[in-house]
């Protein structure tokens, strides 16, 4: 396995792979690895030829308030976890390697896929997602790129850019990994301290009696919402954000649910700013 930290090395060593026809997988990370990448690698090993793991901690995707500097790295222990997932390469750039100075390019996704849930508070933050991702979809050049499904607005983000912008590239989104009592798996899960840190499992807990009233039947999103606010409201650790329904197709808020929906939820539980979902076909 190969660190590699220049684009333009990148960019080299997977010529030979494309000129042999050899298909290149994706895996686009912050660093602070954990079992949640892990399933990603280790579902594109098992479908592709050559597997990419990026580091970057991408600044324009944090605001002035954001947690950018203290975000956990550590590419020693990142780089042990991917050679046991068999990543063929790292690609771990510094920030003026994709932002050199002048930078001034950016991708801007229009649609319910960049309104409300995080969104809401982070106005700046689908930008920078969606500019650092075609970014790396151009220097690597995947045939499949790799994502887990509980950044479900960023993966819906993605997958708007790609349709838009024409980009030849399969997403593939991959279940959430959780912690054996329901937590999701996330690198700020680090911040918690440990009653913060079993506080948070109320998350799951909430999502899961959401998700069961949708399965009895329940058709307003409306009472899906609050019932699944009131569950979250019971733990004085938890501070909301926003408990909101998607569609899972369209990515549109329905008043009365059909089909296949998502209940997403997000909150602080002292530094930590967690988010979760769950997916229920109605039907």
């Amino acid at each position: 396995m190969q660190i590699i930290e220049s684009i333009t090395e990148m960019q080299k060593a997977l010529e030979p792979y494309c000129a042999a026809g050899k298909s290149i997988a994706l895996v686009p990370t912050m660093g602070y690895l954990h079992a949640g990448h892990m399933s990603l690698v280790k579902r594109a090993r098992a479908e592709n030829d050559v597997v990419v793991l990026s580091i970057f901690v991408n600044p324009t995707q944090f605001s002035p308030a954001e947690d950018f500097e203290g975000y956990p790295r550590d590419l020693a222990h990142d780089a042990g976890l991917a050679k046991r997932a068999r990543a063929d390469f790292i690609f771990a750039p510094e920030v003026d390697e994709m932002y050199p100075n002048g930078y001034g390019t950016f991708v801007e996704v229009d649609g319910p896929e960049t309104q409300g849930m995080c969104a809401a508070g982070r106005p700046s933050h689908f930008r920078g997602v969606a500019t650092v991702v075609e970014k790396l979809l151009d220097i690597v050049g995947p045939d499949r790129i790799y994502f887990g499904q509980k950044d479900a607005q960023q993966l819906a983000v993605v997958r708007k850019m790609v349709k838009d912008l024409n980009i030849p590239v399969e997403i593939v989104g991959c279940p959430i990994v959780r912690e054996p009592d329901g937590l999701a798996m996330s690198s700020r899960n680090v911040y918690l301290r440990p009653d913060e840190r079993q506080a948070a499992t109320i998350l799951y807990v909430a999502l899961k009696r959401g998700a069961a009233l949708v399965e009895h039947g329940e058709k307003s999103s409306a009472r899906i919402i609050e019932a699944v606010k009131r569950v979250i409201s019971g733990e004085p650790l938890a501070d909301l954000e926003y408990v909101e329904i998607r569609e899972v197709a369209g990515f549109t808020a329905p008043k009365t649910i059909s089909g296949e929906i998502m209940i997403a939820v997000a909150a602080r539980f002292g530094r930590a700013r967690l988010i979760d979902n769950v997916i229920v076909n109605v039907e």
